[in-house]
């Protein structure tokens, strides 16, 4: 099995039929997550392929990846999320975050941490059955109530890539999605970040789930086209990652230059100028081995699960790459007495 330590992010980009027999043969590798993105205009609900993979699962743990405080109001984020929680039965996880370069299209910029914070709070009350009021930069809730069931230890993982909204999920959050590559000075770097959040709220560390975007091909260049986009992120939205893997400040200018806005994969004019090496670092952009030395990486650095993010025209094929390099891993580590 490939084990509850791994998962899978898809983009609701295939037709429900298509996405069900999908998320079938998912839960059959041994994934433990399923995680849907909320990308507004760039892909179908996340609630409604959420709950699609609700009845084509019995055991995945379902979330959002992310939402956001900004497009839509706190307390319409708790219902539609004790909504899918219901119909799985406990199988939700609230994935938040502060909204990336697709709100632009919107006419909205990313949230200010004290809203995300404010927002988490709210949600949470919203679920424990209280009623609430709440004045937050950009929302209100005056005598704000649930009116259906919800379970009150519904999760929520925070999504952070930068120091503060890294402890802001270590002070307050279930979890932490690090989206901040895959190389061993980044990961060491957040996961002390989120540890030095939560040492200062006098509360355990949260689970560390890395996402790891990309793709597995033995067919090296292939792997490395199929990634490059998602490289093009981190030059406009998560700088300090880019000078912690040493990408010289004029080609990161460059980048940014040339990605103004939208999704990841509409910068690959952008992503061209970026080194291999780089794309290596921050990606999966290579064969199993690859692959195995970055989920390596991120283990050791202490995260608790890891998730591929399939990028290009085989996205199956590298799911199917990632639950082999993974079941080998634990093979492995089976074979000198351990877990994984």
């Amino acid at each position: 099995m490939t084990g509850p330590g791994s998962g899978v992010v898809l983009q609701g980009v295939d037709p429900p039929g298509e996405f069900g027999r999908t998320v079938g043969e998912i839960e059959s590798l041994g994934f433990g997550y399923l995680w849907l993105t909320d990308s507004s205009l760039h892909a179908r609900n996340c609630y409604s392929y959420l709950t699609l993979a609700a009845a084509h699962s019995s055991r995945l743990r379902l979330g959002t990846a992310v939402t956001n405080p900004v497009t839509r109001h706190p307390a319409i984020t708790a219902a539609a999320a004790a909504t899918v929680d219901e119909i799985s039965g406990g199988r939700l996880i609230l994935g938040i975050g502060a909204g990336d370069r697709p709100l632009l299209a919107l006419g909205f910029r990313p949230s200010p941490l004290a809203t995300l914070e404010a927002a988490i709070t709210g949600i949470r009350r919203l679920w424990r059955g209280e009623e609430v009021d709440l004045q937050a930069p950009g929302f209100t809730m005056n005598g704000a109530h649930l009116r259906i069931p919800a379970r009150a230890g519904i999760e929520v993982f925070v999504s952070a890539s930068g120091p503060k909204t890294l402890e802001l999920a270590g002070r307050v959050a279930d979890g932490v999605i690090l989206l901040v590559g895959l190389f061993p000075e980044a990961l060491a770097w957040a996961v002390s970040r989120v540890e030095h959040g939560a040492r200062a709220a006098s509360r355990p560390r949260p689970h560390i789930a890395v996402f790891a975007y990309g793709a597995i091909d033995e067919d090296e260049q292939a792997a490395l086209a199929a990634a490059r986009s998602i490289a093009a992120w981190f030059p406009q939205t998560a700088p300090g990652i880019c000078d912690l893997a040493g990408l010289p400040r004029d080609l990161a200018d460059r980048v940014r230059a040339g990605y103004s806005g939208g999704e990841f994969q509409e910068a690959p004019a952008a992503a061209r100028v970026l080194p291999d090496e780089f794309v290596r670092k921050v990606a999966l952009a290579g064969n199993r081995q690859h692959a195995a030395e970055r989920i390596g990486a991120a283990l050791s650095a202490g995260a608790d699960s890891v998730h591929v993010f399939p990028l290009g025209a085989e996205r199956m094929n590298t799911v199917r790459a990632f639950a082999e390099v993974w079941r080998a891993r634990a093979g492995l580590e089976g074979s000198h007495g351990r877990t994984g």
